[in-house]
């Protein structure tokens, strides 16, 4: 009997020892399903901050490179060994504009290593001008009368634009054909911002889905016949690579757009990403306003 009771001692300690063991690793448990919440609750607010830190980098980026022009068609080895002294000779002569001062640039080159075949694929020039007013005036010559004659060589510029930056403008330009109504009044400015007027009322736009949402307001039968126009690969999953030829556009209503957009495109990026890819518009230039970031977070 006294062994019997004694066996039952030994189990009893031993049962309350292991209890006390899931107790200590509950507790543990708790401690770090805690840990996780907390960092979980954390999460929005530093999506946010990342959010407007990196709408921060785009907007200093633009702003770096606002006073640069790149320069498409001139012929390789022009130059020589000093690109600014061309530039300084020749563009006064073929676009025609005479300045209060003499060119100059804080700097001036090709981009890329030179081309084995050089005469068929010359590399872009960018200068970054010293004096912000003579780019503008060159890019506003430039956006009037087009493409510029040298020795029967176009030669063509455009703005340096952030590769992001790009994107927001070929998507609002892609959304452009939408804006042509009547009493209704746009313009794309530098570097992404789409003012628009309608009925005395104007609005400014800084991400080309806002824009697409407010298009569809406008729309007499929103759920029905919406103006959203996005190229019909928007509907292909993100896994799968997109086609190389531009797809059709496609009107979609609200609902589905939304819906289409939660279920292949959960990141913003790669919507406005496959709409400037397949997108294929001529660039503009204007007065320069920089990207509108989110609010700081708090």
């Amino acid at each position: 009997m006294d062994s019997m009771i004694a066996s039952l001692t030994e189990d009893t300690k031993s049962i309350h020892l292991d209890i006390a063991g899931f107790q200590s690793q509950v507790t543990a448990l708790e401690q770090w399903l805690m840990t996780v919440e907390t960092q979980a609750a954390l999460i929005p607010n530093r999506d946010q901050e990342l959010w407007y830190l990196r709408s921060k980098v785009i907007d200093l980026e633009g702003r770096s490179s606002r006073d640069n022009i790149c320069f498409l068609g001139f012929p390789e080895n022009i130059e020589g060994a000093d690109v600014q002294s061309v530039l300084k000779t020749t563009l006064p002569q073929i676009i025609g504009l005479t300045f209060d001062s003499p060119l100059e640039f804080q700097r001036a080159h090709r981009l890329g290593p030179k081309p084995r075949n050089g005469d068929n694929h010359p590399r872009p020039i960018i200068a970054c001008f010293l004096r912000h007013t003579q780019a503008l005036q060159l890019l506003q010559k430039a956006r009037m009368q087009g493409p510029f004659c040298m020795n029967e060589h176009q030669i063509r510029m455009t703005a340096d634009f952030s590769k992001e930056t790009s994107e927001h403008r070929k998507a609002f330009l892609a959304l452009q054909p939408c804006l042509r109504q009547p009493e209704v009044k746009f313009d794309l400015f530098e570097l992404a911002r789409m003012w628009i007027m309608k009925n005395n009322v104007s609005k400014d736009f800084y991400d080309p889905m806002d824009l697409s949402l407010y298009l569809n307001s406008l729309s007499d039968r929103p759920m029905d016949t919406a103006t959203l126009l996005l190229p019909q690969t928007l509907t292909t999953t993100a896994q799968n690579p997109l086609p190389t030829d531009r797809s059709p556009s496609v009107a979609l209503n609200k609902s589905r757009y939304l819906e289409r957009l939660s279920k292949n495109h959960n990141d913003k990026r790669q919507v406005l990403h496959a709409l400037a890819k397949h997108t294929q518009v001529a660039d503009r230039d204007k007065s320069r306003s920089p990207l509108k970031p989110p609010a700081a977070p708090t």
